[in-house]
């Protein structure tokens, strides 16, 4: 049977990818790895880079045996499965991100690192600190700074550029939710028009969180995607 990985986002957790598990099992092997300051696992000493995250990709897929995998990849780990792709072109099937940002900038980063404020989190968005908590635990606080450190750090060098994304040889399908205020359709259709092989969807009425897919939506476009039954 076919190894399928699903890859979270920063600040989230492999337990959003439960509502496909039972649907997805029936075609693939499933794995659902957690990044390091994720869940209950504690943050790495030297801080958190995309870099860091592929690393950790590899290592999973090597310590896993895994050969030939397809990855699913929600916002950030969309980003680190190609990464890993380019530096792995032999390992890896197929892609699919959704959610995942492109145009990284040293403004952007900054922009968007600032609202990585634990404070101002749980004084605005109190249910959002409650879902970090219960995910993350009391970490949670460190977990913010440190992804706003690798924001600004992909906003400084970003790994992904038009010419060696235009070197994967392998099938990838680029969505995006029109709903989403994170992440760009102008970005998006530029790095589908950028790899080879890519494929777009555009889900609509969808906003940026995993949470807030149409499992039946997003498993159809799997289904369809993987020439799955």
């Amino acid at each position: 049977m076919k190894n399928l990985i699903l890859l979270h986002g920063a600040l989230g957790h492999s337990d959003i990818f439960n509502p496909y598990l039972e649907k997805l099992s029936t075609y693939f092997n499933i794995y659902t790895p957690l990044f390091s300051g994720h869940g209950n696992l504690s943050l790495p000493e030297n801080g958190i880079t995309i870099e860091k995250y592929t690393q950790e990709l590899a290592e999973f897929i090597e310590k896993e045996n895994l050969q030939d995998v397809h990855i699913f990849g929600h916002s950030m780990g969309g980003y680190v499965a190609l990464c890993y792709a380019l530096e792995n072109p032999s390992a890896v099937k197929s892609i699919m991100t959704l959610g995942t940002k492109f145009d990284w900038t040293e403004e952007q980063a900054l922009k968007e690192s600032r609202m990585l404020n634990p404070d101002v989190i749980i004084e605005k968005i109190p249910n959002y600190a409650e879902q970090l908590e219960n995910q993350h635990g009391s970490q949670w606080k460190q977990l913010l700074p440190a992804i706003a450190e690798m924001m600004i750090s992909l906003g400084k060098n970003p790994p992904l550029k038009s010419d060696n994304l235009s070197t994967l040889d392998i099938p990838v399908q680029i969505m995006i939710g029109d709903k989403d205020n994170m992440v760009s359709l102008e970005e998006s259709i530029n790095v589908y028009k950028t790899i080879p092989y890519a494929k777009l969807a555009v889900l609509p009425d969808t906003k940026h969180p995993m949470e807030k897919v149409r499992t039946n939506l997003l498993f159809d476009l799997m289904k369809d995607f993987w020439n799955i039954p």
